[in-house]
């Protein structure tokens, strides 16, 4: 995804904590520059006090969204007439929809038809009809960072939220080598990473505590890695393939 895209930023805030929005807004940078950010909630409520200074932070701009009945549902209209507004107007590449909530699973499917990426954000909670709507998903716990102040403790809790790589990772993983390999056996890593994405759109090496898809791929024992010269430049293509075992 090109980091000069301009994405539309829309954030479910009856449905997200508070406490992960500047990792949030730093991550969505990656896939893009949010030029639209937008919050949704019932701002009269004293439980939504606390965004106040985080939204000036981060120049999110807060849409008031009175709760006419029990539930969200009002918020949830909110965002996705905003969205359509938006899709239609032209003016971005892509969006971030921002909510642990099944309910913008068709609005993601729609935005998707029209050709523009959509980032989906939540956390694992999540359902996994609108996981599957998005492009790619993105959990919210692997973007809390391990503050070094902290006592032991509160880094063993973090830790422990890493997953295990098990036999279902790794059977994605060769699955989609093979899918990609040339005759040798060898598969671009950008291509796999790719494709990987497309089978799986929350799959992140981060859940399994590797910042890259490489060192992940390295830990499992069960490939192959060669780094090879770039015409085009300094950086190095990195290519793998199975090793010559089949306990997969």
């Amino acid at each position: 995804m090109e980091k000069d895209k301009n994405m539309a930023v829309l954030i479910d805030g009856d449905n997200i904590p508070s406490k992960y929005i500047n990792e949030m807004i730093e991550e969505i940078t990656k896939y893009g520059n949010p030029t639209i950010k937008r919050i949704y909630g019932d701002w009269t409520k004293p439980q939504l006090s606390k965004w106040k200074k985080i939204l000036l932070d981060n120049a999110i701009t807060p849409i008031q969204q009175y709760s006419y009945t029990l539930g969200k549902n009002a918020t949830d209209s909110a965002m996705i007439i905003d969205a359509m507004d938006i899709l239609y107007s032209g003016k971005v590449d892509g969006f971030c929809i921002a909510s642990s909530d099944s309910d913008f699973t068709r609005l993601a499917t729609r935005i998707r038809e029209t050709g523009l990426t959509v980032i989906g954000i939540g956390e694992k909670k999540t359902p996994d009809p609108f996981i599957v709507s998005c492009d790619k998903f993105i959990y919210l716990e692997i973007l809390q960072k391990i503050d070094e102040d902290k006592d032991d403790l509160e880094s063993k809790r973090k830790i422990e939220k890493i997953e295990v790589i098990t036999p279902k990772v790794i059977r994605l993983i060769t699955q989609t080598v093979n899918d990609t390999a040339d005759e040798d056996g060898w598969a671009f890593l950008g291509d796999v990473g790719g494709l990987i994405q497309k089978k799986q759109p929350n799959f992140d090496s981060r859940i399994y505590g590797f910042e890259k898809l490489t060192p992940l791929i390295k830990s499992t024992g069960k490939f192959e890695i060669d780094q090879r010269e770039s015409h085009k430049g300094r950086a190095k293509l990195i290519y793998i393939r199975r090793k010559n075992n089949r306990n997969y």
